[in-house]
């Protein structure tokens, strides 16, 4: 083991996947090598308590620096990795140097997709993927000014809130149908749409932003129906894309991500991958998945690790979990929406209630709770043992109280 144990990416996943190898037995040097110029901070907080509060980067690190000096871990931080060579187990980076690996761990994450229309040099103009975003977003809001948000997924609809909160005047512009249509059902999405209207947001549906207008600073967005919305703050959020270009240049397998097995061994037994580049067929769905969860993330990284010290742990019958807070609630969901055929469920805005149940063939596969995390543990339970369950057990576990 003379040769460093390589980590490239300043994720979560790359954070637990340097602390999971030293505490499963790496006795070597350990390197995380991140373009970000902080040491792996929180990405939830970007888009809500960080855009709202007096933070700074050092208010949102997962980790303190003491904890990696104790581990004796390594950060080269605002440095790339240009280049894999797997034949000789090499890094180069952008800097000029070439570094020898002896395992090799990639945690490059997802990049947001951009659009045309946010190719010129208007200032206001956003997408929210790291710190340095969130800090030039910060800067624009202000009271009773008007911000666009382009995307009405997760990223999007947390970010309305932040800046609805703050006294700005909020327009999400959706060019789907609904809301968060690729992410949950249509009955949850109609219940976030009417919480966000209830706080003052305007939400345009099936709408495409086609120009932004202004000179040096963007003052509107022109829709492809002809409206133009005041803006003087534009927030882009359609998505992000897994980071795989370095994978693709070494010729490791991938299929939207960089693909994995239930130990999170990449096709090169040398090499793993944590987070959200990644993409393996999950156990339980029985069908390949990349999922953009933290959750997800920390639990490859202990896989990954074991992998690098030449253990076995399976990570593939996790259950998916994610979360989102927007306003009063903290939504919480478990599992995939995948080919549900019943759902059971109770709402009431009102009261910010929403507990919901959905199966395939009277097997739980996925639920979502606000506010109601008992809920949610007996739901993932529930899912991971795989059983149907009767009109006795659904209705406990929906009154399970807040």
């Amino acid at each position: 083991m003379n040769a460093p144990c390589i980590i490239i990416g300043g994720s979560h996943a790359a954070s637990q996947l340097s602390i999971n190898v030293r505490q499963q037995g790496w006795t070597g040097r350990i390197m995380v090598i991140s373009k970000e110029s902080s040491l792996p901070y929180q990405h939830p907080p970007l888009s809500k308590s960080f855009l709202s509060e007096d933070k700074l980067v050092e208010d949102i690190l997962l980790k303190p620096a003491e904890i990696y000096t104790k581990a004796n871990i390594e950060f080269r931080l605002n440095v790339e990795v240009n280049n894999i060579d797997r034949e000789r187990m090499e890094v180069t980076l952008n800097t000029g140097e070439t570094l020898s690996y002896n395992k090799l761990a990639l945690c490059t994450g997802a990049s947001a997709i951009k659009i045309p229309l946010s190719d010129g040099n208007l200032t206001g103009v956003h997408y929210l993927r790291n710190v340095n975003d969130a800090i030039k977003i910060k800067k624009g809001i202000k009271a009773k000014k008007n911000a666009v948000i382009i995307g009405g997924g997760f990223i999007g609809l947390e970010t309305a809130a932040v800046l609805k909160q703050q006294g700005m005047n909020v327009t999400i512009l959706e060019a789907q149908n609904s809301i968060l249509q690729r992410a949950v059902s249509p009955e949850i999405a109609q219940y976030i749409m009417a919480l966000h209207q209830e706080n003052g947001v305007n939400i345009i549906t099936s709408s495409m932003a086609e120009t932004l207008e202004g000179t040096d600073s963007v003052t509107g967005v022109r829709c492809a129906s002809g409206t133009l919305i005041p803006a003087e703050l534009v927030i882009i959020g359609i998505g992000v894309t897994p980071q795989t270009a370095l994978a693709e240049q070494c010729k490791l397998a991938t299929n939207n991500g960089i693909s994995v097995n239930k130990y999170a061994l990449t096709s090169d037994p040398n090499i793993v991958a944590a987070g959200d580049c990644t993409n393996y067929f999950h156990e339980l769905y029985q069908r390949n998945v990349r999922l953009e969860s933290i959750q997800n993330a920390l639990e490859q990284s202990k896989s990954a690790a074991a992998s690098i010290v030449d253990k076995n742990i399976s990570f593939s019958r996790n259950v998916p979990r994610f979360w989102s807070d927007q306003y009063d609630i903290k939504l919480q969901i478990c599992g995939l929406f995948d080919g549900y055929d019943e759902i059971e469920i109770e709402q009431d805005l009102e009261k910010r209630k929403l507990n919901a149940l959905y199966f395939k063939k009277r097997t739980l596969v996925a639920a979502v709770a606000v506010n109601n995390p008992k809920l949610l543990m007996q739901a993932q339970a529930a899912i991971k043992a795989q059983i149907s369950l009767n009109d006795e057990q659904i209705q406990q576990i929906l009154m399970l109280p807040n």
